[in-house]
């Protein structure tokens, strides 16, 4: 991770780790209250019929409209205002770098790839724990509670329909979640603590757990690890959001497909990814993609050295 001392206001990162957190849970709050007062009035000023109003596809435009509300006043806008506040140039510690390697999307994307046979390896474990735990019918309620709200918000009629799913459960999210949990939090606390693993592990959980799905944790907990090592690993933000924007839009034009192919969206919501534990075996090669892309990283900071960029 490049330092920005030149930069900085003074604040301390260890400070603004914690002030990100705390900037962020406001944020939800006053989106979570704000798009609470719109499903309140459009049930009619009924509480008890916003249950209702929140299923309802015709409110499909609203919810949309509000998650991403949600995630500009809880992720993007805390980000922004903490980096602010440490530094002169928010953006460039966060990790908007203007040069974007071709060959370097390649790799993250091909990471990305092969991560999500390790995932699907994962979450077939994750779920076999979870059942072993009697934590089954918990875990089956939430998982069936996202893909109902997400469902909704998906609109699979038509290109037009397929672009604004991709924008708002793929692009925004991505975007989003990079500059708070990698770009942010995990940026501040290995600054503070100087030790990158240890804050790409405690940002990753933290990501994980946000998420709220037991079937997905440890899905979503090596995933982040994965954007977390891309970020720590290039000091560009602009390529764990790569990452994150294809896995996030694989899964959506997935969707799309089936459901073009005459499956219902329950259908393909539900439907498991086919996944074994021999999906472990993708590991290695990870790893060694990882290797690919940390000499690619040093040899263009070396040319750009030698350039004087």
């Amino acid at each position: 991770m490049e330092s920005n001392y030149n930069n900085s206001r003074g604040v301390s990162y260890a400070a603004g780790f914690f002030m990100l957190i705390g900037l962020a849970i406001l944020g939800l709050v006053i989106a979570s209250v704000i798009g609470g007062g719109i499903l309140v009035a459009s049930a009619g000023g009924n509480v008890e019929s916003m249950k209702t109003a929140l299923n309802d596809p015709k409110n499909a435009n609203m919810l949309r409209i509000i998650q991403a509300g949600s995630v500009i006043l809880g992720m993007i806008v805390p980000t922004l205002i903490t980096a602010y506040i440490l530094d002169r140039k928010p953006l460039q510690l966060l990790g908007f770098r203007k040069e974007v390697d071709i060959s370097q999307i390649m790799l993250v994307v091909t990471i990305m790839f092969t991560s999500l046979f390790v995932a699907g390896a994962l979450g077939f474990l994750n779920k076999d724990i979870a059942q072993a735990f009697g934590l089954g019918n918990w875990a089956e309620q939430l998982e069936k509670s996202y893909n109902e709200q997400a469902a909704l918000m998906l609109d699979t009629k038509g290109i037009g329909g397929f672009l604004v799913s991709l924008f708002v459960m793929a692009l925004l999210p991505a975007i989003s979640e990079e500059m708070l949990f990698r770009g942010g939090l995990q940026n501040y606390l290995t600054r503070a603590t100087k030790n990158p693993w240890l804050s790409i592990i405690v940002v990753s959980l933290l990501f994980s757990i946000v998420h709220f799905s037991v079937y997905g944790f440890l899905v979503r907990f090596f995933l982040g690890i994965v954007l977390g090592y891309v970020f720590y690993a290039t000091s560009n933000l602009w390529l764990s959001i790569t990452a994150h924007f294809f896995n996030n839009a694989l899964i959506i034009s997935s969707i799309f497909f089936m459901t073009n192919q005459g499956k219902s969206m329950k259908e393909a919501m539900s439907k498991e990814v086919s996944a074994t534990y021999w999906g472990f075996l993708a590991l290695p090669v990870v790893i060694w993609l990882f290797t690919v892309l940390i000499k690619n990283t040093n040899k263009e900071k070396f040319l750009n050295r030698n350039h004087g960029i």
